[in-house]
C-alpha cells in the first residue's frame, strides 16, 4: 500500500486505534499523530496516541487530551513518521508486530506494518497525513493547527532544502482554516531561551572544522547538559546549528545520551548524501538530513561519523 486513498480506506475500517510516535519526538511525528486522532475521533471513532515520556513542552500541547490510559487494549496500531523499529520507545516494544499501518516519508523507511502508505518525495510526513485526513473528513482548525506544526518544523519553517511547491500548497490550505500560525511560528522558530542561547555558544565557541572548512562538527556532551542545567526543549534542533556555519557543507552535531552512547546528526548540502553516511552507521533519514545512535565514546563516534562522511563524499 502506497497511495493515501488506499491508507484513509484502511483507516475508515479502523476503531479503537493507538497511534505511536518515535522516541525523542519532534513536532512532525507528534503533529502527525495528534491530527491524526483528532479526524479518527471526528469519525466517530476510538483512538489515542502512546505515552511517549520523552515530549518536551514544545509539543506537549499539541498532544493534549490525546494520550491513552493505563492498560488501554487496542484494536489496532498505526504508526506515524517511524522509520525503523528501533526508533520506538520503550513502551511501544508489545507492539512491533502489530502495527497495521505505517505512515511515513523517509526513504531508508524499514519496510514494517502490514500496510503501509510511505512517500519520500514528501517534505514531511504531516504533508502525507493532510492528504490522508482529507480523504477521512473536513480538515477543522484543531487538525490543521497540529498538521502545520508537523509541516513547519520538519521543514525549518520552510527553508530546508526538502521543501517544495507542494510543502508550501499544504501550508497555504492549513492557514485558510484560520489557525493561530503566527503565534506558532514565533514560539517553534523566533524564542529561545537563555540555556538555550548559551549552549550555542559554547557549542560554537569549541566547533570543529575538517575537509578545509566544509565539515562542521559541534559537540553536546552530557558534561554540557549538565553544568547549563538543560531540558530536553532546551536541546531541541540543536542539530541544525552545525549547518549554519558560512562554508560548510556538512553538519555534525555529536549529542552525548549516555555514557557510551551518542546520538549523530548531519545536516548536508549536495555533496554528501546523508543516508548513506548514517547508514554506516546503523541509521538513516533522509538525503540533507539524517541520524543514527551508536554505542562509543564521542571520540570514537567523532572519529567514525568523520570516516563515513569522506567514504560517502564527492570530491
Amino acid at each position: 500500500m502506497k497511495d493515501v486513498q488506499a491508507a484513509a480506506a484502511a483507516l475508515r475500517q479502523m476503531d479503537h486505534v493507538l497511534i505511536l510516535t518515535h522516541i525523542r519526538p519532534d513536532g512532525d511525528t507528534i503533529g502527525c499523530a495528534a491530527a491524526l486522532c483528532r479526524a479518527l475521533r471526528d469519525l466517530g471513532k476510538e483512538a489515542f496516541l502512546l505515552k511517549n515520556s520523552g515530549i518536551t513542552a514544545t509539543y506537549a500541547p499539541y498532544a493534549a487530551g490525546s494520550w491513552a490510559p493505563d492498560g488501554y487494549r487496542p484494536d489496532c496500531v498505526v504508526s506515524v513518521d517511524i522509520a525503523d523499529l528501533a526508533l520506538l520507545p520503550d513502551n511501544a516494544a508489545p507492539y512491533r508486530d502489530r502495527i497495521d499501518l505505517a505512515i511515513d516519508h523517509h526513504p531508508s523507511f524499514a519496510g514494517f506494518g502490514r500496510e503501509q502508505c510511505v512517500v519520500p518525495e514528501a517534505a514531511a510526513a504531516g504533508e502525507i497525513l493532510y492528504a490522508i485526513i482529507r480523504e477521512l473528513c473536513p480538515v477543522t482548525p484543531e487538525i490543521a493547527m497540529p498538521l502545520y506544526v508537523a509541516v513547519s518544523t520538519d521543514t525549518g519553517c520552510f527553508v530546508y532544502a526538502n521543501t517544495t511547491a507542494q510543502t508550501h500548497r499544504v501550508a497555504a490550505a492549513l492557514i485558510d482554516t484560520g489557525i493561530d500560525y503566527r503565534t506558532a511560528n514565533k514560539v517553534l522558530f523566533r524564542t529561545k531561551s537563555k540555556t538555550r542561547l548559551a549552549m550555542e555558544a559554547r557549542m560554537v565557541s569549541q566547533m570543529e572544522l575538517y575537509d578545509k572548512g566544509r565539515v562542521v562538527v559541534m559537540q553536546i556532551p552530557l558534561s554540557l547538559r549538565e553544568e547549563m542545567h538543560a531540558t530536553e526543549a532546551d536541546i531541541e534542533e540543536l542539530s541544525s546549528l552545525a549547518a549554519l556555519v558560512e562554508g560548510t557543507d556538512c553538519g555534525i552535531t555529536l549529542r552525548e545520551l549516555a555514557p557510551g552512547k551518542c546520538k549523530i546528526s548531519l545536516r548536508t548540502g549536495p555533496r554528501v548524501n546523508a543516508t548513506a553516511a548514517c547508514a554506516k552507521l546503523g541509521g538513516g533519514g533522509h538525503r540533507a538530513a539524517a541520524g543514527a545512535t551508536v554505542s562509543g565514546s564521542m571520540e570514537d563516534v567523532k572519529r567514525a561519523v568523520l570516516q563515513a562522511v569522506a567514504e560517502v563524499a564527492e570530491a
